[in-house]
């Protein structure tokens, strides 16, 4: 049976401080049977750009690493350093923030991180130095690790569970193709202009805070969460309207479980419960994808340069190649992951990863064709479960602690990125690439085990029914 927006409003009598478990269950019923309307179509699309350039920022240095490297002298540990700087920042970052948000909301500190990113973009203009520019990348990395957890928790918010992977990975490929973009800049600009063009383009994101300021509203189911349940009537009643408007005939709101009394997140909750072998496992998960995703994807273009002798452009071509591989692989990912599920997508991509690796230590990656074919595909697999971890994150964890919990969790993701170049400097240096390349096999055997064993299916269940 249909009904009219104006009836499904439930607003209590009392304080919003006082806002019962049943107030905020009603304000995530209403959602789950909510379309897709154009402020949330456009609320995630205005996000999207800032994450496009999230990307970006987290790349770009990777394609400016092969003139540093020659420009100042850099050894590969030194290089490797750099490139690890940026991802232990967003460490930081990711746990700080997440924290944040679950206090102040979510907007205040996405606007905060892209500021903060933005303007260590202008900073690293100047660097003139190694040193300089592993604190630069450092203070960055704050901003840019801040930005998505936060980011995933607040659109998974603002969606109902039918087609939520689909809707949010969408949104996650963005981040995909800021990396491929800063090898398409790279490519263009760099030869021609030198390193510091990337950081010039970075600057862009600075004009997606125009439409945060003035279109964004904050999350009804945090705000829910906190007892302000006025304010989440006001935004849900609104998105009802526009449905409503666009002949869309809403159903009955259909109970939501909400059982908990808790509005206020604790970190000691996440290893309490069923938390604690969720946060176990999405760390591991998180670790070991990202620490052989960005371990590879940060080094190629130099790997190309320095060890096959390959001209700076084909270099940079070569790791832009290896990035749209990963985009097509990830789009495909986001238009099956809610047929196939996640848990069985997760175990199936970390078995079949390892394998073009072996095979490039076998062989010894003789050649940097072998190592663009083999560590193609393998990054391209892998690229799939790194993207849309966000999304399972975000499905493990009630909204009390959904950005705790994913800020917590990326964290290892930042810890994983921040490990693998580094594993791959001094491994080069001792033992040869295809060592390196053997070693990340293992690391990918290992997250798939964890996977399979540990791992549980959230497709097509509300947020609520699977966070009590």
């Amino acid at each position: 049976m249909s009904t009219p927006a104006s009836t499904l409003s439930h607003v209590p009598s009392d304080a919003p401080g006082n806002a019962t478990v049943l107030d905020r269950a009603n304000i995530s019923a209403r959602i789950e049977r909510l379309p897709i309307t154009p402020r949330v179509f456009w609320t995630r699309n205005i996000i999207g750009a800032a994450t496009f350039f999230d990307g970006y920022t987290v790349i770009c240095i990777a394609y400016a690493m092969p003139v540093l490297v020659r420009e100042w002298g850099l050894s590969p540990s030194e290089t490797g350093m750099i490139l690890s700087a940026g991802y232990i920042g967003q460490l930081i970052g990711a746990i700080f923030f997440g924290w944040l948000a679950e206090r102040i909301g979510r907007l205040k500190v996405l606007l905060f991180t892209i500021l903060l990113f933005v303007s260590m973009d202008v900073a690293c203009l100047f660097a003139a130095g190694a040193l300089t520019m592993m604190v630069l990348r450092f203070l960055q990395g704050i901003g840019t690790g801040g930005e998505v957890p936060v980011a995933s928790a607040y659109i998974n918010e603002y969606i109902g569970s039918r087609g939520r992977g689909r809707f949010f990975l969408l949104y996650e490929v963005m981040f995909l193709f800021g990396l491929v973009a800063a090898g398409m800049i790279a490519r263009g600009l760099v030869p021609t202009y030198g390193w510091r063009a990337m950081f010039i383009v970075g600057l862009v994101p600075a004009f997606v805070l125009i439409p945060f300021r003035f279109f964004m509203k904050e999350s009804p189911r945090w705000l829910a969460a906190k007892g302000r349940v006025a304010e989440a009537d006001a935004i849900v009643a609104d998105l009802e309207r526009s449905a409503v408007s666009r002949g869309h005939a809403l159903e009955e709101p259909k109970p939501v479980t909400d059982a908990s009394e808790k509005c206020q997140s604790n970190w000691r909750e996440l290893f309490q419960g069923i938390y604690r072998r969720r946060t176990l496992t999405i760390w591991a998960m998180w670790f070991t994808s990202y620490m052989v995703a960005n371990g590879m994807i940060t080094w190629l273009p130099t790997l190309y340069r320095q060890t096959y002798k390959l001209p700076l452009e084909t270099s940079i071509s070569y790791g832009l190649t290896t990035s749209v591989m990963g985009v097509v692989a990830s789009v495909a990912c986001a238009l099956l992951i809610d047929k196939v599920g996640r848990k069985r997508w997760y175990t199936a991509a970390f078995l079949a990863a390892p394998v073009p690796l072996l095979v490039l230590a076998w062989t010894g990656a003789a050649t940097a064709e072998q190592v663009l074919v083999c560590a193609g595909l393998s990054y391209a697999i892998i690229q799939t479960i790194t993207f849309s971890l966000y999304l399972y994150s975000a499905e493990l964890y009630p909204t009390r602690m959904r950005a705790l919990g994913t800020g917590l969790g990326s964290a290892w993701l930042r810890l994983g990125s921040s490990t693998g170049p580094l594993v791959v400097g001094w491994i080069m240096a001792a033992s040869g690439i295809g060592v390196v390349f053997a070693a990340f096999a293992g690391v990918l055997v290992v997250g798939a085990m964890v996977t399979l064993l540990f791992a549980i299916e959230t497709k097509g269940r509300a947020l609520e029914e699977l966070s009590p």
